[in-house]
């Protein structure tokens, strides 16, 4: 029956078909080839092959085509068919119309298994796989002509190349054929697999949620039978009211066998040759290369329909679609598109495509649907673990695409303003493993947006691992992490404000993170960059370098009471506070400056709620952390303005030191060695200022710098753009403050 079906277009020798030759010439040379140019044109040696390959491949294709009965596995003929179909296919991959020839004599039983197993595994797509072929080859399965074990390959194949198939509406119409193979226990995990990547909303029917839990009840819980309940439980919630479990680390087995590879190797060399030789799509009137499928545009793939048909198609379609009408992706040009179809529109089964589509992105942004969040989930979680780079054994040759992934990743959650729940669990497992240099940047730009845990898992997945690189790695890799660091507090800070813009009266966070929860995962990774800050300003004898990247990260912590609405303050250890007043360089000490101050804008601030509040308030700043502040104000007055940090500096691992032991450093005037004047990171500005003020004095005596021309010098260094100086001088200091207001 199925035979005599697919019959309907029999299939003549490709040496007659004299389009389907030059299709094929197409394919081995990368552009479309013309009959009489073939003639006319002298070729040359490496064409003559290209063309004794080609010939090879028509005469291997219509043999498989006209095989009728067994052969036996020692014939001649069928070994060197055999062979030409092998060696292509790795070299070069098949064409088009070569699928739908092999994968009727692989699932007919026509030939034993062993050949039938040589043939799957030799079907390897240079561009595209025909539609039409893939739903023919699956009526084969309707007959039982081969093996399970066939069957079994067959939809490993169907799930890996699931991508390249140019159209998948007739094999959505296969939804419930596929769905009855579900009680075969070895099929199972495949079946849902292929469901997985096929299931619409439409696809959701209440007797298939019962054959699931049954199958569950009697299997117990498998996880390919929850990834699909939790697919069905997203599209329809009200028909799947059982619990699953929130995340699984894997929802399928790996299905991939040589193709993956074959199709990776063959890409790679596609890429290094020119571009006259790449395999094109056939049946297009662009044809367009494909890379990756996690690194291509989403395209309108080849098919069987010319482009007049397709244009007709898109005319009729330009307008509103109904309601019970979804609006094809590969139709999606604008803005204004998306706009008028958005609740119609469905996502594309290739999920790989949305990372660069934009309008797919805002769509993601728009309509929260988790079934889409879901899917993105399983798709990347799997790509990433199993193309990591210092994961897999041979990692040079992947290293470049691995790469280009993780950027179109991170490009992707900058677009939609948040983390991957995939690539957290990706940084998590592979972060011990990672030696700090490999795809060095791109991995710390993951690190910026890893979504809210809690404290545990951050330190003992994320933390930990990074600080024993840290420690042990160059000062660059240092500084890059901190700017890691700094990029994920202030991402953490946004989605706050996000969400108490849209919930203010809400305690409960996305996620089950608490406004409590929350303050705590913030407050320990801020303890964690003080530790680590600490301890990196002593094994690099306290650069600048490293301190400007310590400072950017405390300028964002002193600000998120006022800025991002956070109940929380924690000042800078004193491993990094005194440091930075002591630097050499006056950027470092104005940034300090500029950071006191908005800590005391802060600080205030949340006095000042707290004071006119009638409610007893959730968060307190504690008394501690008001204490601190005090105690570094006293310290940085003391240097910079009254000249007594040495005698009033009561922190505890601050500057007080006796007189005695001042006296025997034989440092003259010892007290006013840190003031603006003599400060070694403003003898510099001290030394300019004085060239002007007193162009007479050769002596550069400091000491003259006092009275009117203190005064001057305040505006000196206001003008050499020290503005926190100025800020935390005038919100510090009262005489300068009162001063600078009246003269104003």
């Amino acid at each position: 029956m199925q035979r005599r079906q697919s019959s309907k277009t029999p299939k003549q020798p490709l040496q007659v078909h004299y389009k389907n030759q030059a299709d094929l010439s197409a394919w081995q040379k990368g552009g479309t080839a013309h009959p009489e140019k073939r003639v006319r044109n002298h070729q040359s040696p490496n064409d003559q092959r290209n063309d004794s390959k080609q010939h090879s491949l028509e005469q291997a294709l219509s043999y498989f085509e006209k095989v009728q009965d067994r052969v036996s596995l020692k014939d001649n003929v069928l070994q060197k068919h055999l062979t030409t179909v092998e060696s292509i296919a790795i070299q070069r991959g098949l064409p088009p119309e070569g699928f739908g020839i092999l994968l009727n004599v692989a699932l007919s039983g026509k030939l034993a298994d062993t050949v039938n197993t040589h043939l799957l595994k030799s079907l390897i797509p240079a561009s595209v796989i025909p539609e039409t072929s893939v739903v023919s080859s699956v009526s084969w399965l309707c007959v039982s002509k081969c093996s399970g074990n066939i069957q079994l390959l067959f939809l490993r194949w169907l799930i890996t190349v699931f991508d390249f198939i140019d159209h998948k509406e007739k094999l959505h119409t296969l939804y419930g054929f596929f769905f009855s193979f579900l009680q075969d226990e070895k099929m199972c995990p495949y079946v849902c697999h292929l469901l997985y990547l096929l299931t619409r909303k439409e696809s959701v029917k209440p007797f298939r949620i019962r054959r699931l839990l049954d199958l569950q009840a009697k299997m117990g819980m498998q996880s390919h039978l929850q990834a699909l309940l939790s697919l069905y439980k997203l599209f329809c919630p009200e028909l799947v009211t059982i619990t699953l479990p929130g995340k699984i680390k894997t929802y399928f087995k790996n299905s991939e066998g040589p193709w993956k590879a074959a199709i990776n190797a063959l890409k790679r060399r596609n890429q290094e040759n020119s571009p006259l030789s790449q395999p094109l799509f056939l049946g297009t009137a662009q044809p367009q290369s494909r890379k990756r499928k996690w690194n291509t545009q989403l395209i309108i793939p080849a098919s069987s329909t010319n482009k007049s048909n397709l244009e007709e198609d898109r005319g009729k379609n330009c307008g509103l679609y109904s309601a019970n009408e979804s609006f094809p992706v590969e139709q999606l040009q604008t803005f204004s598109q998306l706009l008028q179809n958005i609740h119609h529109l469905e996502f594309p089964s290739q999920m790989g495509s949305v990372l660069t589509n934009p309008l797919l992105l805002h769509y993601m942004n728009c309509i929260k649907d988790e079934s889409i969040y879901l899917r993105l989930y399983y798709w990347m979680g799997r790509t990433l673990q199993e193309d990591c780079t210092w994961c897999v054994a041979d990692n040079n040759r992947y290293e470049e695409l691995f790469k280009d992934f993780l950027e179109t990743v991170y490009k992707t959650e900058c677009f939609l303003q948040e983390g991957f729940l995939s690539c957290e669990e990706f940084l998590f497992k592979s972060l011990p493993l990672w030696d700090g240099f490999c795809c060095r940047s791109q991995i710390l730009r993951l690190v910026s947006w890893v979504p809210l845990s809690s404290c545990s898992e951050m330190k003992s997945h994320l933390y930990d691992p990074l600080a024993q690189l840290f420690f042990t790695s160059s000062l660059y890799f240092k500084c890059s992490v901190l700017e890691s660091l700094k990029e994920l507090l202030q991402n953490w800070l946004n989605w706050h404000v996000i969400h108490l813009d849209s919930e203010p009266n809400s305690q409960v966070h996305p996620l089950n993170t608490t406004l409590s929860g929350l303050v705590n995962v913030v407050a320990e990774l801020i303890h964690f960059v003080g530790w680590i800050s600490t301890v990196a300003l002593r094994l690099e004898n306290n650069p600048t370098f490293l301190l400007y990247f310590i400072l950017n990260f405390y300028e964002t912590v002193s600000d998120m009471y006022l800025r991002y609405n956070l109940p929380l303050l924690i000042m800078p250890p004193a491993g990094v506070f005194y440091p930075a007043l002591l630097s050499m360089d006056s950027v470092s000490l104005n940034q300090l400056c500029y950071i006191m101050y908005r800590y005391r804008t802060n600080l205030v601030a949340a006095k000042e709620n707290e004071l006119t509040k009638k409610k007893i308030l959730q968060f307190k700043f504690s008394n501690h952390t008001y204490q601190e502040y005090n105690q570094y104000i006293i310290a940085m007055v003391g240097c910079l303005w009254t000249s007594s940090a040495f005698q009033k500096d009561i922190h505890p691992q601050g500057l007080c030191m006796d007189d005695e032991l001042l006296k025997k450093t034989t440092v003259q005037e010892f007290k006013t060695s840190f003031n603006i004047v003599y400060h070694p990171a403003m003898m510099g500005h001290a030394v300019l200022f004085l060239q002007q003020a007193c162009p007479d004095d050769t002596t550069f005596n400091f000491s003259l710098i006092k009275g009117k021309k203190w005064n001057w010098y305040l505006e000196y260094l206001y003008a050499q753009g020290l503005k926190g100086l100025k800020v935390f001088i005038e919100s510090s200091i009262n005489r300068v403050s009162q001063a600078s207001h009246s003269k104003a």
